[in-house]
């Protein structure tokens, strides 16, 4: 058994990332350990990842609120709290908040994370209307 300490620094300010991120999002580490990370993310309405792949996956467990996740080639899901969504090695995928709600989730991401282009904003409406 390995027992990871928080990485939270109380006090400590949320990171706002910018290069790989469209709109407000705000990360706080929960830890690292080796090529394994955890993050809780929070994106305000309209904030979203640019597409991107984790080398051996990536698990989402939505805390709060109602957001988007669309992997390459396939139809766009509504995520809502509660849900957890698994999200195998090299799949090319985005996820983030609606146009209109904050959505807030904690990451587990294995190995590298892989980031590629910037999800487009009419790809972006347009997941509105697909999402089931």
């Amino acid at each position: 058994m390995q027992l990871i300490r928080s990485a939270h620094k109380p006090n400590a300010d949320s990171r706002q990332p910018t290069e790989t991120f469209t709109g407000t999002v705000h990360m706080d580490p929960i830890f690292a350990a080796g090529d394994c990370m955890g993050n809780n993310v929070c994106f305000t309405p309209g904030a979203r990842t640019f597409w991107h792949t984790h080398e051996r996956g990536q698990i989402l467990t939505v805390t709060m609120g109602t957001g988007l996740i669309c992997s390459k080639g396939q139809e766009p899901q509504q995520l809502q709290v509660g849900d957890v969504v698994h999200i195998p090695g090299g799949e090319t995928h985005w996820h983030g908040g609606t146009s209109k709600t904050v959505m807030a989730h904690t990451a587990i991401s294995l190995g590298k994370t892989s980031w590629h282009d910037e999800v487009k904003q009419e790809d972006y409406e347009q997941a509105h209307q697909s999402a089931k």
